[in-house]
């Protein structure tokens, strides 16, 4: 890759100082690698690997007790090991499931406030609902009481109306008429 980024250096968009950073960069990591790996391969430190791996097997284990013991199954320390990394998955397993069951109680507080509040909005609104409808039957009673008056005003007028047109109304006039001129008569006579 390195040989590819050489060759076409503006294609990377990298000038010759960044190249050279970078080619310094891959040799001193390269260096430190190889003396690691031959720290490693030397005799000492396999050595000193071999013999803490005895000990650990082998010796005393601190707090843990030793691994053999005259007598008693060699896998103890082992399965000891296993028991305590076993009971210390359960315990977490217990307090993650306590976690969630926890915040589920909180989630269902929640919800049970949320629905209260529901409850008591659809209770007044059935109230709301309820004295409208009580309000609404007495304006159709009002409007009913209305349009009967007004019913009768219209056929009182269609009377009158139709009186108007008629030969009674000619009839009225003349009598009216004959009777205001015997009046006017008795008035300049007396």
């Amino acid at each position: 890759i390195s040989s590819i980024v050489e060759a076409n250096p503006r294609k990377f968009n990298l000038d010759a100082v960044e190249l050279t950073k970078r080619k310094a960069f891959i040799t001193s990591t390269r260096q430190a690698v190889k003396e690691m790996k031959d720290h490693m391969t030397s005799p000492m430190a396999l050595a000193l690997s071999d013999k803490k791996n005895r000990q650990a097997l082998l010796a005393d284990g601190g707090s843990r007790g030793p691994i053999w013991q005259p007598g008693g199954d060699k896998y103890t320390r082992l399965d000891q090991e296993l028991q305590t990394a076993n009971s210390q998955f359960i315990e977490e397993q217990q307090t993650q499931q306590q976690v969630i069951a926890d915040q589920q109680d909180e989630q269902l507080e929640l919800v049970s406030g949320t629905i209260g509040v529901l409850k008591n909005m659809s209770q007044r609104i059935g109230q709301e609902l309820d004295e409208q409808a009580v309000m609404l039957d007495d304006f159709a009673h009002e409007m009913d009481n209305t349009q009967s008056k007004l019913d009768n005003v219209m056929k009182k007028l269609a009377k009158v109306s139709h009186m108007t047109s008629d030969r009674r109304q000619w009839c009225a006039i003349g009598v009216l008429l004959a009777i205001l001129f015997v009046v006017i008569i008795l008035l300049i006579v007396l």
